[in-house]
């Protein structure tokens, strides 16, 4: 515990600001200095620190010890140093003593200046543990109050710093007042001249992640993983889920009982819809799972090396497949990371009924072009010479 005011007034404020106190005082060491040059000999090399004991900043300049001295502002002879400790002193080349500086004239504007430094250090400090800190805790949920509004960014305190919600990152089916309190996730944070720049997002699928692990303790404790989310912020939401213990269903934990769990979530979002699959390492039976709440018919791959797959689904349920403006398939694909052509039973007749008649068609083309060759085959010996005749003969009935 501190003895004296000023190492009090120190630890107050190094708490206040959330840094150590030895941040502090080098600040106040490293402006001390900067007030001194000003009043003492150029190219000396001066020292400050402060007594934590007296609470008292003290000035020395040092000198190293040589056989010949080149600058006398920094360096001492040996003889010289020898006269001052004596003999038995022990003192050798190379050695350095510290010489106490009186401060005194230093005055009121040497204060000011050691003063400004003093914040200046402290902010740039405050600043760094702020970066540090929030750095570490990217993808993590806070809390926060909405403080005001900038151009469409919204400007939330969260603990002791404003953090900034991008338009870009809010989602079109929420709106809040100044006031309101807001739960973000963080998604990154950067260096700006005012300080760290902490940026929260209330679209990025790792908030829906999250909230998931707040509200299933099944997700919490690691029987049920969420290997994949993918959301359309504000409309829809995609989850799937795998279990590792077979007698647990990940997506029955995930609703909870009568939905209570999955219904928390989407108050959250305000009323954003989630469709939570059941993951699976087959590719087919995933993006069968993925294309939830409709029932697919039969998947097949058309194009492993680039992911592509066909999707067949009765007339009925072709429109919930693909859903509103093609979200339901689209949030598919990025699911499960496969291109997915959806058609529906009538579409697929009408296309293997295509590719029959084309198919019958060059097949009666072809045998036109047959029956042509051996009308033309059988004409030419009724057109060749009458000196053989007998040839065209044998030849047709070869034929």
């Amino acid at each position: 515990m501190a003895t004296n005011q000023l190492m009090q007034t120190i630890e107050a404020l190094a708490k206040e600001k959330g840094i150590e106190p030895g941040v502090v005082i080098a600040a106040m060491e490293e402006a001390y200095l900067t007030a001194s040059r000003k009043h003492f000999k150029a190219g000396e090399d001066l020292k400050a620190r402060l007594n934590t004991e007296t609470g008292q900043m003290e000035l020395v300049a040092v000198k190293t010890i040589v056989d010949e001295v080149a600058n006398a502002a920094v360096e001492i002879s040996l003889a010289e140093a020898l006269e001052m400790y004596g003999a038995d002193a022990g003192v050798e080349v190379g050695d350095q003593i510290e010489f106490p500086q009186r401060t005194e004239m230093l005055g009121r504007i040497a204060a000011q200046t050691a003063k400004q430094v003093i914040f200046q250090k402290v902010r740039e400090a405050e600043r760094e543990n702020v970066f540090e800190e929030y750095n570490q805790r990217v993808g993590e949920v806070v809390t926060g109050v909405v403080k005001r509004f900038e151009q469409g960014d919204m400007i939330v305190e969260v603990g002791r710093i404003e953090t900034i919600l991008p338009r870009k990152e809010q989602s079109r089916a929420e709106s809040y007042n100044q006031g309101d309190r807001v739960r973000a996730v963080i998604r990154g944070v950067s260096k700006s001249v005012k300080g760290p720049q902490v940026v929260l997002s209330r679209t990025d699928a790792a908030l829906l992640i999250k909230l998931f692990e707040q509200e299933v303790p099944e997700i919490y404790d690691g029987t049920v993983m969420i290997r994949g989310a993918v959301r359309e912020a504000g409309d829809r939401a995609k989850v799937a889920v795998y279990s590792r213990e077979r007698d647990i269903d990940p997506v029955g934990a995930c609703v909870g009982m009568k939905g209570t769990r999955v219904q928390a979530i989407i108050r959250e979002l305000r009323g954003e819809k989630i469709d939570i699959v059941e993951w699976s390492d087959d590719p087919v039976g995933f993006v069968m799972n993925a294309l939830s709440p409709a029932k697919v018919q039969r998947v097949s791959i058309t194009d492993d090396e680039n992911r592509v797959m066909e999707v067949l689904v009765e007339d009925s349920q072709l429109s919930l497949a693909i859903g509103k403006k093609g979200q339901n398939v689209r949030l598919a694909a990025k699911l499960t990371g496969w291109k997915i052509d959806i058609k529906s039973e009538e579409e697929k007749r009408r296309e293997v009924e295509a590719e029959l008649g084309a198919l019958e068609a060059g097949a009666g083309e072809a045998g036109e072009a047959g029956d042509g060759g051996a009308e033309a085959a059988a004409d030419a010996p009724a057109d060749a010479t009458d000196g053989a005749p007998d040839a065209g003969v044998a030849g047709g009935s070869d034929q």
